[in-house]
């Protein structure tokens, strides 16, 4: 276990190669857990400086500093079910990019997503869940939608193209997010997650080259 110095220094494109290198060690079984010893708690006392702002799915399999094996301190981690954006999810990401400084945006899903599979089935059906699960279906099946008409109709293509959709619309509602990225300060990384295998794929993007 060791301890890295907080950072605001790094490019977008830096932030996302530091995530990649992670994940690649978690895939490869050589992790080295970076930043969870008592020196890198205190360190963290007086503020914090992450390097990358997660937006993700609320799933239990899907814990994201695990995966992109790194510690207290270096990611901002934001999540609903299917990521799906409200206003607080909204305003947690416009928090992490104007207030922190972070310079990644990363939105992740991962296959086999359970709110991607009941807004497909909801499509099929016509049978809308109960209480505010439903919010969540109606906020997906956009997504549902647009994969169809791509040809697509299984979970994980849908759910590409839901991360895709979701990177998307961040940027049409947000103005602060837009405006980072159009000056070069924040880019935003679409990753879906295999679940068999621990790989975070890179699916879309903006402002990343």
């Amino acid at each position: 276990m060791r301890s890295e110095p907080t950072t605001q220094s790094l490019s977008p494109k830096e932030a996302w190669e530091k995530l990649s290198a992670g994940n690649l060690r978690f895939v490869n079984e050589e992790t080295e857990h970076p930043n969870q010893d008592s020196a890198r708690r205190q360190s963290l006392i007086s503020g914090q400086e992450p390097f990358a702002v997660i937006f993700g799915c609320s799933d239990s399999r899907l814990a994201a500093e695990i995966i992109f094996d790194v510690g207290l301190g270096d990611m901002f981690v934001v999540r609903t079910a299917g990521h799906v954006i409200d206003p607080a999810s909204l305003g947690s990401l416009e928090f992490a990019v104007d207030e922190l400084n972070v310079p990644l945006i990363v939105i992740l899903g991962h296959n086999s997503c359970g709110a991607v599979t009941s807004a497909i089935k909801v499509k099929e059906s016509g049978d809308m869940p109960k209480g505010f699960v439903r919010d969540l279906v109606e906020h997906i099946t956009p997504s549902v939608l647009a994969a169809e008409r791509k040809g697509i109709t299984d979970v994980n293509g849908t759910v590409v193209e839901h991360v895709k959709q979701t990177t998307d619309r961040l940027v049409d509602l947000s103005t602060i997010i837009a405006h980072a990225i159009e000056e070069g300060r924040t880019a935003v990384a679409g990753v879906a997650y295999h679940l068999d295998d621990g790989r975070a794929q890179l699916v879309s993007s903006l402002g990343l080259d």
